[in-house]
């Protein structure tokens, strides 16, 4: 089973937690922010992983250091339960409609940290800054050593904006994570 669990305590946050990447989607996630909460259900169902998380921080500051340190945290699980990525898929692209919105994400969990952000994301949804979507997804893809590509391709309502690139996100991590063979999928034989 491909697992990890991290606790993670700096001055800005206090973080646990768990990831079960051959999950069901259940997810058990607290960060005292809700609208971040509720992307993070969506990745964890949408992904078929099992997510625990529990975060406090320095929401009286703002949600940036919730936000991006469990991105951090997550990327870090993520990368640690995956292992020599022995089988994986490796690449995944998605396309997901959310209404008024569709949003297009392509990875590859080949190793090379990357994000190429290509979305409008500013303004609140509730007390939530948008913006924080992208600190989120580039936190994570740094230490998952993932080259992610997130696009907007129509805009429209935020929440659905940010709703449609989780979405896309998730399907992508399923699909890439999935075991397909025996073989390690690098020309190199490893992947760092």
């Amino acid at each position: 089973m491909r697992t990890a669990q991290i606790k993670r305590v700096t001055k800005e946050t206090d973080i646990a937690l768990s990831l079960t990447v051959d999950g069901t989607g259940r997810a058990q996630i607290g960060t005292g922010v809700g609208f971040f909460d509720h992307m993070l259900e969506l990745l964890t169902v949408h992904a078929r992983f099992d997510l625990m998380l529990s975060c406090k921080g320095d929401l009286e500051v703002d949600a940036h250091h919730t936000v991006e340190d469990a991105g951090i945290a997550l990327g870090d699980c993520f990368r640690t339960a995956l292992g020599d990525k022995r089988g994986i898929a490796r690449f995944a692209d998605r396309i997901v409609p959310m209404d008024d919105c569709a949003a297009l994400v392509a990875l590859d969990i080949g190793g090379r940290p990357y994000l190429a952000f290509e979305a409008s994301l500013s303004g609140k949804v509730g007390s939530f800054d948008a913006e924080l979507v992208e600190e989120f997804l580039r936190a994570f893809s740094t230490h998952a050593s993932v080259n992610l590509y997130v696009k907007l391709l129509r805009g429209g309502n935020l929440h659905h904006r940010a709703e449609a690139i989780f979405k896309a996100l998730a399907l992508c991590l399923r699909d890439a994570v999935a075991i397909v063979s025996d073989d390690i999928p690098s020309s190199k034989g490893m992947i760092e």
